[in-house]
């Protein structure tokens, strides 16, 4: 019997590196997932002339041309109606055509934003997409939705938000049975806004789900790893990564800083801890945490950081990896039939 094999395409010329830091990640993916091959989009000359150098992507990696490239700063609107030759879109293409299970790519958010949506639709019975994330807690790592996708939610989004996190949870972090938080100003059930209340309400209901309604959380929860999925609006939760990444920058400049002009007693105990802060440095590499996904597609799209280098890119891979591999979207199709059937059973007397 034949295993299953997958196939990522990516875009190659998408991120402030490429195509340097998606060949480097496709190195690193080409090993570490052998049930994978790869259609890369872009300019086939210098993309053929790249892999040619790698005997190892012989036969994994297959270029296809794009003669156009979408820029950093190109509108969304703009990008729909004229990049449809660009390496985003064809890579895009290529999922709905069913040649590819995933797209990743590193390029213009808007544009993949818009792209992915208009080419891939929603998966049915999901309203809107959300954009969705790995986060470091003191546990562990949590999933956060939605991160920018969608700045008002209503109470069905907010459901349809935690039946896909839990499942990006599942799928690629590995956590069975995952827990599931509505961010709030509070953990009393009277607070927050209606939509927060009633979307709390429905999952409360949700008892037969393969996941656990744990209630509301609030802010501080996310980084103490209190739930294992984060579900919140769009506005909200791009607030809350933005600060969070600024606050780590900030301490990282605090330590740069300080042992600068620190005493030499200090700058002797800063190379005795040395391999400590490097596990803390490798604990908190935005690198492992790169890869964010638009769930609620008719297939896989997973938005690489433009900045990342080799590493990072090959962790956007991994997520899209984990997420053909886990049946993601099948996952959700079928929770969301689940709730449904839950939400409209009658009441037992």
């Amino acid at each position: 019997m034949t295993s299953r094999r997958f196939v990522i395409a990516v875009d190659g010329m998408g991120g402030d590196h490429a195509p340097q830091s998606v060949l480097d990640g496709l190195l690193i993916a080409i090993d570490k997932y052998p049930d994978t091959d790869f259609l890369l989009y872009g300019d086939a000359p210098r993309l053929n002339e790249a892999v040619a150098k790698h005997s190892v992507m012989n036969g994994r990696v297959t270029v296809r041309h794009a003669p156009m490239v979408i820029p950093g700063d190109m509108k969304a609107s703009i990008a729909l109606r004229q990049g449809k030759e660009s390496s985003m879109r064809l890579a895009i293409d290529a999922v709905a055509s069913g040649e590819a299970h995933a797209v990743v790519s590193g390029g213009n958010t808007g544009a993949l934003m818009a792209m992915s949506l208009f080419v891939l639709r929603p998966l049915p019975g999901i309203e809107r997409p959300a954009l969705a994330s790995l986060f470091p807690t003191k546990g562990g790592d949590c999933v956060m939705l939605d991160l920018g996708a969608n700045v008002e939610c209503d109470s069905e989004n907010l459901v349809q938000f935690a039946i896909m996190g839990a499942t990006f949870s599942s799928a690629v972090v590995g956590i069975s049975n995952p827990s599931v938080g509505l961010l709030n100003v509070g953990a009393e059930e009277t607070k927050g806004k209606d939509s927060l209340r009633e979307a709390a309400h429905q999952l409360r209901q949700a008892t037969q789900m393969p996941w656990r309604f744990h209630g509301f959380v609030e802010g501080d929860d996310i980084p103490a790893g209190t739930v294992d999925v984060v579900v919140t609006d769009g506005f909200t939760g791009n607030v809350a990564l933005k600060t969070a990444e600024g606050v780590g920058r900030l301490y990282s400049e605090f330590l740069k800083r300080i042992f600068r002009n620190a005493s030499w007693v200090a700058k002797l105990g800063y190379l005795l801890a040395k391999p400590a802060f490097g596990t803390l440095k490798e604990r908190t590499d935005p690198r492992r945490y790169n890869g964010g996904v638009f769930l609620g597609l008719q297939g896989i799209c997973v938005k690489s950081h433009g900045s990342m280098d080799g590493l990072g890119f090959s962790n956007a891979l991994a997520v899209a990896h984990d997420l053909i591999k886990g049946n993601c979207n099948e996952t959700i199709k079928t929770e969301l039939a689940l709730l449904a059937g839950l939400m409209h059973a009658p009441e037992a007397p």
